[in-house]
């Protein structure tokens, strides 16, 4: 399989079922920023990290990747003239959204009782979680936008904000195991 196909010099690209669109396109947008934030999760993989993190971070990729094939279908070529589904595969869902809520319940048992916002740093690899967990919020804003517009299933939005609550509660948890100090926003009165 050749890399490069020189299809998209001209500035457009193909959704799946061959829609061509330009590459600023908020659909494209929408599953390149997912694809931004897998790298990242990537990144925080990398790191010194246990291995149960790591493990619920490969699930969690994986299904960033399904996230972002479901984004790159427009509904009008969601079903082939064969009546079957275009992408078969196992769609992200309720299944997927409960992993996050478990990991996040179960990564809440053993921290401190938060009462005010953190400021985000600390240790390398918090930081890491906190920079994954704004371009959640920001490939959500795009989900969000392009829902407005077109059809895109709700699993995409509720998805999409699980996980950055997910990011948010790992990078408390990281900072932990690491004794990393949490900084707390205190605005300065006027």
């Amino acid at each position: 399989m050749k890399i490069y196909t020189k299809t998209g010099d001209k500035g457009k690209t193909s959704l799946f079922g061959g829609t061509r669109v330009p590459k600023h396109h908020l659909r494209i947008e929408a599953y390149g920023t997912v694809d931004e934030l897998n790298s990242y999760l990537g990144l925080i993989r990398d790191q010194e990290i246990d291995k149960h993190t790591s493990e619920v971070l490969i699930k969690i990729q994986n299904e960033l990747f399904t996230l972002g094939a479901m984004l790159a279908t427009p509904q009008d070529k969601e079903i082939l003239k064969s009546g079957k589904e275009r992408l078969n595969i196992h769609k992200t869902g309720e299944t997927a959204v409960k992993l996050l809520e478990l990991e996040i319940d179960q990564m809440n048992e053993s921290l401190p009782e938060m009462t005010h916002f953190v400021l985000p740093g600390g240790h390398t690899t918090v930081s890491f979680c906190h920079i994954a967990r704004c371009v959640c919020r920001r490939a959500e804003r795009i989900c969000t936008q392009l829902s407005e517009d077109t059809h895109i299933p709700s699993e995409i939005l509720i998805y999409l904000n699980r996980l950055s609550d997910y990011l948010f509660v790992l990078a408390r948890k990281l900072a932990h195991i690491n004794n990393a100090q949490e900084i707390r926003w205190i605005p300065e009165k006027k």
